[in-house]
């Protein structure tokens, strides 16, 4: 095989230089002229017409017949089928020495149909706008292997028309979150990446060092802090759609960086919110889907209806046996290790609590619910329940056993959120990487008054849901360990 490549990149090589003693094979422009999809919609009217049009693409076949050669052209929008001939093509003799499929071509010339019926454009001219140098896998040992195909994820696109279709229905899945957040007035802003303090969610961050400020910093974890600061500073609806990073393990739901979208509505409650974001959920179903079934793995779930509200602590001594009214941490560590899950020392009560809930609860709930009033233990940022001190106003959207967004009231009590933020650094004095930092910035400006408010967060794992794929399949370039890096683990 490797022989065998060698000997393709010897023969590209030489095409190339070949066609260089002729013309330039990466010309800076191109005069495109129709894309391909037009031309074919047009087809019968040029035709008629006999006027030459002109297409531009990437060569996916080529069938050398002697004094006639076949080709078909395809860019984005479509494919045409191309044909050369010895006696009215232009330079007949270089694209006879010098074509190979993977190369960009510009061609002119009249459409016509063969005697098959096939569509296609006789060519009078042509020209290489850019040089295949080396063999598109499909031509000689195909693209099997996962990791290349992430790697060299260009590739996989080439091949895969329903890659392509995965990203193309990605970009309209955050233009639909976009439209409907703007449409109910929501702002959109950025907030910075680099943080002194990173705050908004429970995760180890990344840290960097900012040289023209000799100091370090962290990737933000969260959009969270910096959005309730425009509360504060007078805006009402905000939203932000970007990427997060977090320094944890990957599986199938999670990455260390991704995008995510946040938006925070003054004057709203956590009921508001749910309102809201089941209108967007369906919206976005109904958009990419043309319906609002959707067959996801093993299950069909139907998402028109009105999604119940299940609460937490029923769900969860239903599932786990234990009545979270009672149980202390002993108790929770107890069942923890009767699970199956190997629970650390330094894991405070809320910690333990999500384990559980991770393991026993969390998979039975495969129909779309929201999951409501959770223990104040497991989030730190959310209003009390006023009738239930020891509960939160916390919603979680979930189906097919994942959750697919968070939202709750929004704390803004700054005693009680420092109070809460010295028991979360309580726990990471103990070892726990994960628990949330006392953030000073943050409470001042709480102190100077944020209005009653709800937030809301989902992440591109909704889409890979939808997609019933992972959420690195559905991440264009998904970060990989490097070669060289892979070889030295290998002991190579």
């Amino acid at each position: 095989m490797e022989i065998m490549l060698k000997d393709i990149l010897r023969e590209k090589e030489r095409k190339l230089e070949k066609y260089k003693k002729h013309f330039n094979p990466y010309p800076a422009r191109v005069k495109r002229g129709l894309l391909i999809d037009k031309l074919n919609e047009d087809f019968s009217r040029l035709e008629k017409s006999k006027k030459s049009v002109s297409v531009a693409g990437r060569l996916r076949a080529l069938r050398d017949q002697g004094k006639i050669i076949f080709g078909n052209l395809e860019d984005e929008s479509g494919k045409i089928q191309i044909v050369l001939n010895e006696k009215e093509t232009e330079n007949f003799d270089i694209a006879k020495e010098t074509l190979d499929v993977g190369d960009f071509l510009w061609v002119s010339g009249k459409v016509f149909k063969t005697k098959r019926g096939e569509k296609s454009l006789f060519t009078e001219d042509w020209k290489i706008i850019s040089k295949n140098l080396r063999p598109i896998p499909q031509e000689w040992y195909g693209l099997e292997d996962v990791e290349k195909k992430f790697r060299e994820r260009y590739l996989d696109l080439l091949l895969n028309p329903e890659i392509r279709e995965l990203f193309i229905k990605k970009s309209k899945f955050w233009d639909l979150v976009r439209s409907h957040l703007k449409k109910e007035k929501f702002l959109e802003v950025e907030t910075p990446v680099f943080e002194s303090v990173p705050g908004g969610a429970e995760a180890e961050p990344f840290r960097t060092h900012h040289n023209a400020l000799q100091e370090d910093f962290y990737l933000r974890i969260s959009l969270e802090l910096p959005l309730k600061k425009l509360l504060v500073g007078g805006y009402e609806k905000v939203f932000e759609i970007g990427r997060i990073f977090r320094n944890e393990g990957i599986d199938r739901e999670h990455l260390q960086d991704y995008t995510q979208m946040e938006c925070y509505a003054a004057y709203w409650d956590y009921n508001d919110m749910m309102k809201f974001t089941e209108s967007l959920y369906k919206k976005i179903i109904k958009t990419l889907f043309n319906g609002t079934k959707t067959k996801i793995g093993e299950y069909l779930i139907d998402w028109r209806k009105k999604w119940p509200k299940v609460d937490y602590y029923e769900v969860f001594k239903k599932e786990s046996g234990l009545d979270l009214k009672k149980a202390s941490e002993s108790d929770l560590f107890k069942k923890a290790k009767e699970l199956g899950l190997i629970p650390e020392k330094h894991l405070g009560r809320g910690r333990l609590i999500d384990l559980i809930y991770k393991k026993t609860v969390r998979p039975t709930l495969v129909n779309p619910c929201f999951l409501v009033d959770h223990p104040v233990d497991v989030e730190p940022l959310a209003k009390r329940l006023s009738s239930d001190s020891s509960k939160v106003e916390r919603f979680q959207i979930m189906a097919l056993g994942t959750e697919l967004g968070k939202g709750f009231s929004e704390l803004n009590d700054p005693t009680d959120q420092r109070k809460r933020f010295l028991e979360q650094s309580a726990l990471r004095e103990k070892g726990d990487k994960e628990a949330q930092r006392l953030d000073e910035g943050f409470l001042e400006a709480l102190e100077y008054g944020m209005p009653p408010a709800s937030g809301f967060g989902m992440s591109e794992r909704f889409f890979a849901v939808l997609m019933d794929k992972s959420v690195r399949e559905c991440v264009v370039f998904p970060l990989m360990k490097s070669l060289a890096r892979k070889s030295e683990l290998k002991g190579e």
